[in-house]
């Protein structure tokens, strides 16, 4: 596979907004959805060997939830931030891989509306004994009906 690396930057997920779910021209993606800059590396490992099985591409998918007390159009964090972290990370991995990023209100309700049922999702999640954050996303969308993988590190 070809290494090439692309960013799509949607602001404006509100309910004026309605974004169409992420779609590859190769196949049905293999989603990653971020959640940290320092488990993204071993989500891409486990999105590499599914994305190299089908013979498709990979999609990153950041969703960055920006509270009520702040316009939506200024993050705390600016997720070119991210992606450009994302962007020199996916530069050693061999598959196809697209970058999209997100402003929201709320997490989970951009996630439904943007990840696209027929697609696996994979997402890296802290090994701990409590639910986590990611965790009860992850258990939400599965119990909604999407075939998320979840990867566990330390």
């Amino acid at each position: 596979m070809s290494t090439a690396a692309g960013a799509e930057y949607l602001i404006g997920f509100d309910s004026v907004v309605k974004p169409q779910a992420i779609r590859s021209g190769h196949g049905v993606p293999v989603l990653v959805v971020f959640t940290s800059i320092d488990t993204a590396a071993k989500a891409l490992e486990k999105a590499s060997q599914l994305a190299e099985h089908f013979n498709s591409g990979i999609e990153i998918v950041v969703i960055q939830a920006v509270p009520f007390t702040l316009p939506l159009d200024s993050p705390s964090v600016p997720f070119e931030f991210h992606v450009r972290r994302l962007e020199e990370m996916v530069a050693g991995f061999p598959a196809r891989i697209k970058i999209s990023a997100y402003v929201c209100r709320d997490r989970l309700e951009a996630l439904k509306r943007v990840l696209d049922r027929n697609c696996s999702i994979v997402m890296c999640v802290r090994k701990k004994w409590w639910p986590t954050r990611e965790k009860r996303i992850a258990r939400k969308l599965q119990n909604a009906g999407w075939n998320v993988i979840l990867v566990e590190t330390e």
